[in-house]
């Protein structure tokens, strides 16, 4: 009897530790995350049931964000500033510290720490030779954590050397909620980011043509040690959905799922992230429902444009107006502080509720200086403000000193004297 009981508990123990080694290994896994999702069919479903409005409610993910590539206006957000985990999204910033510090062209050796690497792996074994640029495919196609530690051990020398450089570079970007701990973003209690900062990373990376084109591939071919080897981008979204271009999947037992979509359709170009959702199938369905809902309600507004027609109005209307108290002239000019954008998402229902405001001190005092700031300019949506920027004055002009006001008296002095002789 006793020695039954030492052979089940010998069996218990090697179970335990054999499912620990494989929860290690595989339960933080993009491509093991294979549940089947048909991907038209949510599209049709999403399509005939998006409406003008979004409940957050309806939404499984536990923070996301739409946010416009040109201007970095949030379109729409749910808790997209809280802190979360983040999975392998950790890779955007992976593979774009990679891009701008080293030759993607060399090849590597790959050592026994980064073929050890648990989790999705492209596959690397201890002294394969494989080139940087593969392995950056590795690590965004196939989410690669294997390709990421031979990255990170590559670039920087190390894990903590590389992730040093990924928080710099996050503060570089004003990432002000983000923290990383390592190149592949296997949990960790200090390593998270935002929804929010999560689209800006992405909106920052994907302005770099190398990473534009990794990601939006669907299909490679890597070489290790000079054989071919496939692989194909779990993004379940890139090639389904009309208009979506990247960017990455995620997944850990921490942050659930996760997917971080670029998409462009005629002149609108979103970001979409989705973080914690609860299937696969719930981070497809809410990706596609804040991606149709922006499609079908935003277009762009041309602020340069509508600016500089109100602004040219009321130059006509004012520009005699101007009284510069002791200076040496009242003629005086104007124009604005030059955003980095020049359009804005908005509802299409609110494009004949815009309303532009501009107020500006006509009643000055000399001296005014160059480039100052004499009044602002708004544009409100529905009454709410969606835009401001300050009026400037490029011009100089000086207080009046002692020679001005004897000039002024002798041409007053003048123009009386012409006045008796009539």
């Amino acid at each position: 009897m006793k020695k039954n009981l030492v052979k089940i508990n010998i069996l218990f123990i090697s179970f335990c530790l054999i499912f620990s080694f494989f929860h290690m290994c595989f339960a933080d896994d993009d491509l093991l995350d294979n549940e089947t999702i048909d991907v038209s069919s949510e599209i049709l479903k999403t399509v005939s049931d998006t409406s003008s409005s979004l409940d957050s409610a309806s939404l499984n993910s536990r923070a996301c964000i739409v946010l416009d590539r040109k201007s970095n206006r949030i379109i729409y957000g749910k808790n997209e500033k809280n802190k979360v985990k983040m999975a392998s999204t950790t890779k955007i910033m992976t593979a774009t510290i990679v891009i701008e510090n080293y030759d993607l062209s060399k090849t590597v050796e790959i050592s026994k720490k980064a073929a050890g690497t648990g989790g999705s792996r492209l596959g690397l074994k201890q002294g394969d030779k494989i080139s940087v640029l593969d392995l950056l495919h590795g690590l965004m196609l196939c989410s690669g954590n294997d390709a990421a530690v031979a990255l990170a051990e590559t670039v920087a020398g190390g894990i903590p050397e590389f992730s040093d450089m990924m928080n710099n570079k996050a503060k570089e970007l004003g990432l002000e909620n983000t923290h990383f701990e390592s190149p592949h973003g296997l949990d960790s209690d200090n390593h998270y980011t935002t929804a929010y900062d999560l689209s800006l990373l992405t909106n920052y990376a994907l302005n770099n043509e190398t990473f534009l084109k990794i990601v939006g591939t669907k299909n490679y071919t890597v070489t290790i040690n000079g054989y071919p080897k496939n692989i194909t981008n779990t993004n379940e979204l890139l090639g389904t959905l009309n208009g979506v271009y990247g960017v990455k999947t995620g997944f850990t037992n921490g942050a659930n799922r996760c997917l971080v979509t670029a998409c462009k359709r005629n002149d609108l170009d979103i970001i979409c992230v989705v973080l914690g959702c609860d299937t696969k199938n719930f981070r497809t369905k809410d990706s596609i429902k804040l991606i149709e809902y922006t499609f079908q309600n935003y277009e762009y507004l041309n602020i340069s444009d509508l600016i500089d027609e109100n602004l040219n109005n009321w130059k006509e209307e004012n520009f005699n107006n101007f009284n510069i108290k002791k200076g040496v002239s009242n003629n005086i000019e104007i124009y604005y502080q030059t955003p980095d954008f020049s359009v804005i998402p908005i509802k299409k229902a609110d494009k004949n509720n815009i309303e532009v405001i501009i107020n500006i001190d006509t009643n000055l005092t000399a001296p005014v200086y160059e480039n100052s700031e004499i009044g602002n300019l708004y544009i409100l949506c529905n009454g709410e403000e969606v835009f401001t920027t300050n009026i400037l004055s490029p011009t100089y002009i000086p207080k009046k000193n002692i020679s001005n006001y004897y000039l002024d008296f002798f041409k007053n002095y003048s123009s009386l004297l012409n006045g008796f002789s009539i």
